[in-house]
C-alpha cells in the first residue's frame, strides 16, 4: 500500500537528519566559489508573523538554489534585539527588557527552525550582547579619533511620552510614531557621526549596484540630495550680523521679497524675548513635526521679526519672518523667499499679504503668470537690473560671480543628507563609551575597559531611562585624572547595530577584534532580502558603516550587498496584517495544519515577491493539494518499479522529455535572475500535470517518469525542502537533496520530434497537422491532401498551385 503524505512526520525527519548531519554549518573554502546570501534580521517581538516568514523563504530559497549550483553557501540568522519596543513592553509588563528580549529570541528561534530554514545556527548573534556590541563601542572610539564623531547640542523631536528623540521620519502628522504624542522640538546635546564626509561617495557608488531596484537607488540619491547652488549673506539693516541663506534658484534673486528663519533661529529667539506673539509662535512651532512630508502639507504659518535684511544687490529692505517650513537643523536656518517662483513661498506670501514680485518668464517680453500658483519653471530673466534677458545657467553664473566679486556670495555644493545623530535617551540600547569629568570634559572609555555593559537587571518605569539612576553605573572615575566621573547614559540609535551586524555574521565568535580576514572571503553580501520600508535608512547607514569599517583596514569592499531583492507586505482582507486590525494568521498554527511546506509554498506562489501578497485560506489548502499529489505521483512511480534499461522512448516520451527541460531552463532562470519564484512554482505543477498524463505502456515512459520526477523534486527542493528531502531519499539517493546537483538541461531534449504545420486552401486555414520534424516539402504537400478536412474544400476543383513552407504551412491553391 502506498505510504501515505504526513506533513509532521514528513518535516520532523527532515529536521532532525538536518541537526544530526549539521548540514548547514559552513567554513570558509576559498578554492570554492561563495554566496551569501542574507535576510535582514528580525526584532524578537515574541512571535513571527506571516511577513517574516515570506522574507525568510525568499532567502532560502535563493541560499538552497545556490548551494545546489555548486556554491559554498553562508546564510545566517540573529537578532535586532535592542530598542524601543522592548523597553514598552518591560514598562507594560514590569520586567526588564532583557529578559523579554531572550525569551522572545528563545520562541522565535523554534519557529524559524520549525519552518525549515537553512541558517547556520553556529554564527546566531544578538545584539543586546555585550560580545557584540562591544566592537560598535570600539568602532565609535577609532571614529572620535579620527575626527568623524563629534558632540553638539542639536534641536531635536522630543517624544515627552517615550521621553526619546525621533527620527524626522518618525513623526507622523506632529505625533510620536509610536506613542501618538505631541512632539516637541528641544535643544540637547546629541552624538554625531559625520555621514556628510561621505555623501559624494554614497552618492557616486550607487552606480555600482546594479542589482538593486532603480526604485530604491532613487530613493537614496535623493535622500543625499547633492545640489550645485549659491551661498548668499543678506547684511541685517540694523548692526554687523547677516543672514546666510542657500539657493539653487540664484537667477531669482532679484524676486526675494522676505526671508524666513526657523522658530529655534538666534534671531526668531532674540525677537521672542521682546514680543509675546513671537513666543507664541515659537513654543506652537515646537510641538509640530518636522518631517518632510509634514513640512510640504501643513499649513504654512509664521510671524514678523520685527527686523529687516538688505537685497545684496539692489540694496532694498527685505522683512525678515519666523516660519514654520523652516528647520534649523537644514543649512543655516535660514531662506530666501521668493513666492513669484517657489509654491511654499507663493503659499506664505499670499496667506500674509507679502509682495509677489515675478522675475523669470518663459521670454523676456512674456510675464510669468502667478496669479493662481509660482512660476517655478527654469526660463529668462527680467525685472532683473543688469542681468535681464538671461537663461537659467547665465543667470546663475553672473549673478554668483557678481556677488563673489563684492565678497557677498559663494558656490556651493549642498547635501540635503545630514550628520546622523545617534544618541537616544533610553535604556535599553547599546552604552555610548563617554566618560564626562568635570577638569578634562568628555573622555573616551579606554579600549581595555571595553565594552561598557549595559545593566541588564534593570526595569524602566516609564519617566527615564533607568541609567540615570543607576548609581554603580553612571558613578566611576575619570580615565585621565582619577577625579569623580560619571558615564554617559545616552545609548547608540539602534540603527548602529544593524548598520553592521551583517559583517559580524562572517565571525561572530571572534573575541580579539570586530572582524578577521573570513569578513573579506564572505563579504560583500551577494544577495540581501527584505522590505522596502527600509530602503532610505537602514540602507543608507549600512553602507556609510562598510565604508567606515573598509577605511579602518578591517574590509576590503565598497559596498555591503551586491543585489537586494525587497519583497511587498502579506495582505488579509486588503489591508497589512496587524494585531490592531485582528487581521493576523498565525504561522504556528498554519505550519501545525498544513504543514511548513505548505506555507512555504503558498509564500513563494501566491504573487512576485515584490509585489503584496493577500493572504488566502484557499490558496494554502491549494498548496497542500498540490505536495499531495507530488507525493502520490512518486509513490506510484516507486511501486512501479524500475524501467526497462533497453526500451527506446516513443513519441510521447520525448514530448515529455522535451517539457521536462524546458522546465528545467525556466525554473532555473526564475530562479536565478529574475526572482520569480511564482512562475517557476506554475512550471513545476505544469510538468507534473504532464508527467500524470503519460501513458504509463507508452515506450520509454516509465524511464521518461523517473527522470522527470527526479529533475522536479530537485527543482522544488529550495522552496519545499521537507518533502523533497523524503522523496529524494525514496527514488533511490543515498546522498541529501541538499547535495544533489541542480538539474542541467539537456539542449538535444529541446528539439522536437514532431513539428506542427497550417495548412490553407485559397489563404482560408482549414486544417493544423503534426508531422515529423524531418519531413519535406513532399511529405507535408502529401499530408495536406490526404486530411479529410482539407479534402472538403478541395473535393471536385482543380489544383491549380502548392505553396510549401518548410516547417510552417501549405496553401493550395484551387480553382
Amino acid at each position: 500500500m502506498p505510504q501515505a503524505y504526513n506533513p509532521a512526520e514528513v518535516e520532523t525527519a527532515a529536521q532532525q537528519y538536518w541537526g544530526e548531519h549539521d548540514c548547514f554549518t559552513v567554513r570558509e573554502a576559498p578554492g570554492q566559489d561563495k554566496f551569501y546570501c542574507l535576510s535582514m534580521f528580525p526584532y524578537p517581538s515574541g512571535r513571527l508573523h506571516m511577513g517574516h516568514v515570506r522574507n525568510y523563504s525568499i532567502g532560502d530559497v535563493i541560499a538552497r538554489y545556490q548551494r545546489m549550483r555548486g556554491r559554498n553557501v553562508l546564510q545566517p540568522m540573529g537578532w535586532d534585539a535592542f530598542g524601543l519596543p522592548a523597553e514598552n513592553a518591560a514598562i507594560k509588563q514590569g520586567v526588564p527588557p532583557s529578559d523579554w528580549t531572550e525569551s522572545n529570541i528563545d520562541y522565535m528561534r523554534g519557529q524559524l527552525q520549525r519552518l525549515g530554514f537553512a541558517y547556520d545556527w553556529s554564527r546566531e548573534l544578538a545584539t543586546c550582547r555585550p560580545d557584540y556590541y562591544r566592537w560598535e563601542q570600539w568602532l565609535f572610539l577609532q571614529l572620535l579619533e579620527k575626527g568623524l564623531v563629534y558632540r553638539k547640542n542639536s534641536v531635536v523631536n522630543w517624544d515627552p511620552v517615550d521621553q526619546t528623540v525621533l527620527a524626522n521620519e518618525q513623526v507622523v502628522d506632529g505625533r510620536g510614531w509610536r506613542s501618538g504624542a505631541l512632539v516637541e522640538q528641544r535643544e540637547i546635546p546629541q552624538w554625531f557621526l559625520k555621514i556628510t564626509d561621505y555623501a559624494d561617495e554614497l552618492l557616486t557608488d550607487l552606480e555600482q549596484l546594479q542589482g538593486w531596484p532603480d526604485a530604491v537607488r532613487t530613493m537614496q540619491e535623493n535622500w543625499i540630495g547633492r545640489s550645485e547652488g549659491l551661498e548668499i549673506d543678506f547684511a541685517l539693516a540694523e548692526g554687523d550680523d547677516a543672514l546666510t541663506v542657500y539657493t539653487t534658484r540664484p537667477d531669482t534673486l532679484y524676486g526675494v521679497t522676505y526671508l524666513a528663519v526657523a522658530a529655534a533661529h538666534p534671531l526668531a529667539q532674540a525677537a521672542a524675548a521682546r514680543d509675546p506673539m513671537v513666543a507664541a509662535f515659537c513654543t506652537q512651532t515646537a510641538q509640530s513635526g518636522v518631517a518632510a512630508a509634514t513640512l510640504e502639507t501643513q499649513e504654512k504659518k509664521g510671524v514678523p521679526l520685527g527686523v529687516d535684511a538688505l537685497h545684496p544687490l539692489t540694496g532694498e529692505r527685505v522683512p525678515v519672518w519666523a516660519a514654520n517650513f523652516v528647520l534649523m537643523s537644514y543649512g543655516s536656518g535660514a531662506v530666501m523667499a521668493v513666492p513669484a517662483h517657489d509654491q511654499r513661498d507663493w503659499e506664505f506670501a499670499s496667506a500674509y499679504g507679502l509682495p509677489i514680485q515675478p522675475v523669470i518668464g518663459e521670454t523676456a517680453a512674456a510675464p510669468a503668470d502667478i496669479s493662481e500658483a509660482a512660476y517655478t519653471a527654469h526660463g529668462l530673466t527680467y525685472n532683473s537690473g543688469d542681468f535681464n534677458g538671461l537663461d537659467f545657467e547665465q543667470a546663475c553664473e553672473q549673478i554668483g560671480s557678481t556677488l563673489e566679486a563684492q565678497q557677498q556670495g559663494r558656490r556651493r555644493t549642498n547635501y540635503r543628507l545630514r550628520d546622523w545623530g545617534v544618541s537616544r535617551q533610553r535604556y535599553w540600547g547599546c552604552p555610548i563609551p563617554i566618560i564626562y569629568c568635570q577638569g578634562c570634559g568628555a573622555v573616551p572609555v579606554p579600549e581595555a575597559q571595553l565594552p561598557v555593559q549595559l545593566p541588564t537587571g534593570l526595569t524602566p518605569d516609564g519617566a527615564a531611562s533607568p541609567l540615570t539612576r543607576a548609581e554603580d553605573f553612571v558613578n566611576t572615575e575619570c580615565p585621565k585624572c582619577g577625579a569623580a566621573a560619571r558615564r554617559e547614559t545616552d545609548t547608540f540609535d539602534t540603527f548602529f547595530e544593524s548598520s553592521w551586524y551583517f559583517a559580524r555574521y562572517c565571525c561572530p565568535d571572534l573575541d580579539t577584534g570586530m572582524l578577521d580576514e573570513r569578513a573579506r572571503y564572505w563579504l560583500p553580501v551577494d544577495q540581501y532580502v527584505g522590505g522596502v520600508e527600509h530602503a532610505v535608512l537602514h540602507l543608507l547607514y549600512a553602507r556609510f558603516f562598510n565604508k567606515l569599517m573598509r577605511d579602518q583596514g578591517l574590509i576590503s569592499n565598497d559596498e555591503p550587498f551586491v543585489r537586494l531583492l525587497t519583497q511587498g507586505m502579506v495582505l488579509k482582507d486588503g489591508a497589512k496584517m496587524s494585531k490592531s486590525k485582528g487581521n493576523t494568521v498565525d504561522p504556528q498554527a498554519m505550519i501545525e495544519t498544513s504543514g511548513a511546506d505548505a506555507v512555504r509554498l503558498f509564500m513563494m506562489f501566491a504573487a512576485p515577491p515584490e509585489q503584496s501578497l493577500e493572504w488566502s485560506d484557499a490558496g494554502i489548502d491549494g498548496a497542500s493539494r498540490f505536495l499531495k499529489r507530488l507525493w502520490a505521483q512518486v509513490q506510484q512511480q516507486i511501486e512501479s518499479g524500475a524501467a526497462p534499461a533497453d526500451q527506446a522512448p516513443g513519441a510521447e516520451a520525448r514530448e515529455l522529455r522535451k517539457k521536462l527541460h524546458e522546465t528545467i531552463a525556466k525554473v532555473s532562470d526564475d530562479i536565478e535572475r529574475r526572482y520569480t519564484f511564482n512562475t517557476a512554482i506554475a512550471a513545476c505543477m505544469e510538468l507534473l500535470n504532464a508527467i500524470a498524463k503519460l501513458d504509463t505502456a507508452a515506450p520509454g515512459a516509465q524511464a521518461t517518469v523517473a527522470e522527470s520526477l527526479d529533475a522536479l523534486v530537485r527543482m522544488l527542493a529550495p522552496i519545499v525542502p521537507h518533502i523533497c528531502h523524503s522523496l529524494w531519499q525514496q527514488l533511490g539517493h543515498a546522498e541529501p537533496v541538499i547535495d544533489a546537483a541542480w538539474p542541467v538541461v539537456d539542449e538535444a531534449a529541446l528539439v522536437s520530434a514532431n513539428m506542427q504545420i497550417v495548412v490553407q486552401v485559397n489563404g482560408k486555414l482549414r486544417a493544423r497537422l503534426e508531422l515529423p520534424a524531418d519531413a519535406d516539402r513532399e511529405a507535408m504537400a502529401a499530408a495536406a491532401l490526404a486530411d479529410d478536412n482539407v479534402q472538403k474544400f478541395i473535393d471536385g476543383k482543380t489544383l491549380r498551385k502548392q505553396i510549401v513552407v518548410p516547417g510552417k504551412l501549405v496553401n493550395l491553391v484551387v480553382a
